[in-house]
């Protein structure tokens, strides 16, 4: 039997706070709630979760702001951001700020909880070792999958979260072709039918990371109407 997962609720609408524990301890998780940014940053230093779902709009230390601080130390770890707010500008700085998914409030109930389920399957993926070593080296450049400092053609940087996730998966199946629909589903966790040119931006900033000719990339390979393949 699965160990139940640990989910941390960084809250301070006790009402909206108690609901989410009592569905998600239905669901079989293990939830504890905090009320500001501060107490969620000592919390996440003190114990061991699975996820976090993060209110934006908190006291002493907003969500944008302990998104930001967890992601100086722990790239990976799974982030689902709250907000009253549903301008794109608003989700675009909550997943700059490192949110794996961003819900809008209100939110319908099973809508949260086919997130929950979504993030922590990509995570279990993610959590697979690509190979024996943290830290994947090509060429004269490498990763770092724990932190997600990289050396690309142009000297040392960090990727982003979803930048790291994608690279992993390539990586995880290099000399092989992974379907856009892959990438979607395990990157962003997209319906794998969706229309979206997402991984095609992606990509084309990866390669000007990685590829000392973005225009004739020796490591990020499009094949036309399949996906792409990581060459070894």
């Amino acid at each position: 039997m699965n160990e139940a997962k640990k989910i941390l609720v960084v809250e301070d609408e006790s009402h909206l706070a108690k609901g989410l524990q009592f569905n998600l301890e239905r669901e079989g998780y293990i939830v504890s709630l905090v009320d500001n940014g501060q107490s969620a940053i000592e919390l996440l230093g003190e114990q061991v979760f699975d996820l976090m779902i993060l209110d934006i709009m908190l006291p002493k230390l907003n969500g944008l702001e302990v998104a930001r601080r967890v992601r100086k130390t722990d790239l990976r770890f799974p982030i689902l951001m709250l907000s009253a707010k549903s301008s794109d500008e608003d989700r675009q700085l909550g997943l700059e700020a490192g949110a794996d998914d961003y819900l809008t409030k209100p939110f319908h109930l099973p809508e949260l909880l086919l997130r929950v389920k979504g993030i922590l399957r990509r995570w279990e993926w993610y959590k697979e070792p690509v190979h024996d070593q943290e830290i994947f080296h090509f060429g004269d450049m490498w990763i770092n999958f724990i932190n997600g400092r990289a050396k690309g053609s142009s000297g040392e940087f960090y990727l982003t979260a979803k930048e790291a996730l994608l690279m992993r998966l390539l990586v995880s199946q290099k000399d092989s072709i992974v379907s856009r629909e892959e990438l979607l589903e395990k990157v962003w966790g997209y319906d794998p039918q969706t229309e979206t040119r997402t991984v095609d931006n992606f990509v084309a900033r990866l390669r000007k990371y990685f590829e000392k000719k973005p225009q004739s990339p020796r490591y990020i390979i499009t094949h036309r109407e399949k996906g792409y393949e990581f060459k070894s």
